[in-house]
């Protein structure tokens, strides 16, 4: 249902409100969500673009969140490098179709209910989940 660029966005997120205050480096960054360097740097620009992260060039410099994580939504990530599709006509074009059909409406309703629910999930949430499985971190 997420792109991958959506997927690599809310790793990198995660990553950065797991460190408030400690910039992380591209590498560091690119080696802790398992993202390809290039494609990374693309999801960060759009994530920067965004006002999601902030990045700081220089000898203690890297990406950091521009704001605090629990002002930050799932939804927010989303949609900073692409969007939820909704469908709001008939996506095979038929002039007939003035409304949505009964498939294609309720596709649109788990489009919907998936948007709030992203919406209420806010990273700060993410990362204090009691979940003995941490977010991008290996457990032993």
């Amino acid at each position: 249902m997420l792109s991958k660029t959506a997927e690599y966005a809310l790793r990198a997120v995660v990553f950065l409100g797991g460190r408030p205050g400690q910039p992380a480096p591209a590498d560091l960054l690119s080696e802790k969500t398992q993202v390809p360097r290039r494609y990374l740097h693309r999801v960060l620009q759009d994530l920067v673009a965004a006002e999601l992260v902030s990045s700081k060039s220089g000898p203690g410099g890297g990406y950091e969140l521009a704001c605090p994580s629990n002002r930050i939504s799932i939804l927010d990530v989303v949609n900073a490098v692409g969007s939820i599709e909704r469908i709001n006509a008939c996506p095979l074009g038929l002039k007939s179709h003035t409304k949505l059909c009964p498939l294609h409406r309720e596709l649109d309703k788990a489009y919907a209910a998936t948007e709030a629910a992203f919406k209420r999930v806010t990273i700060k949430k993410l990362l204090d989940s009691t979940n003995p499985i941490v977010p991008l971190c290996e457990v032993s």
